[in-house]
């Protein structure tokens, strides 16, 4: 007798769960908080992390979770900040204005001179890819 396919699940994979990703993103992020702010080695390590987990998330490689079925009426509200923030940042990037007036990553930068702290921005920052990644 055949099961329906709703009463089944599929089994996760080891590598999949929390007990090993969150370990690995935190190995990952001591690494990349060992590196200075802005140097070449952060760079590349960025680029690296980064590429890799955009592959990851192209790729079916990794289970993916559902996603929300709608979004909620004052959700289009939250794009309003993140756009105003992308929109000063590029601008002052591609214009390189200076220190007259500097990018939100060069002003969060005396935050991240201690490397716990610089880590501990990198575990969010893998966090939320992966997340992304999941979906």
């Amino acid at each position: 007798m055949e099961q329906p396919h709703d009463l089944t699940m599929e089994a996760t994979r080891v590598w999949d769960r929390p007990a090993v990703s969150v370990p690995v993103l935190v190995c990952l992020s001591l690494v990349g908080g060992r590196f200075p702010s802005f140097s070449t080695e952060a760079n590349l390590y960025t680029l690296g992390t980064g590429g890799v987990l955009i592959w990851l998330g192209l790729s079916n490689r990794v289970p993916r979770r559902p996603a929300p079925r709608r979004l909620g009426a004052g959700a289009a509200w939250w794009a309003v900040p993140a756009v105003i923030f992308g929109v000063f940042e590029g601008a002052t990037f591609v214009l390189a204005v200076g220190d007259d007036f500097p990018t939100f990553s060069r002003l969060a930068d005396p935050l991240l001179e201690d490397q716990l702290t610089r880590s501990a921005a990198w575990f969010a920052w893998l966090a939320a890819f992966w997340g992304l990644v999941r979906r």
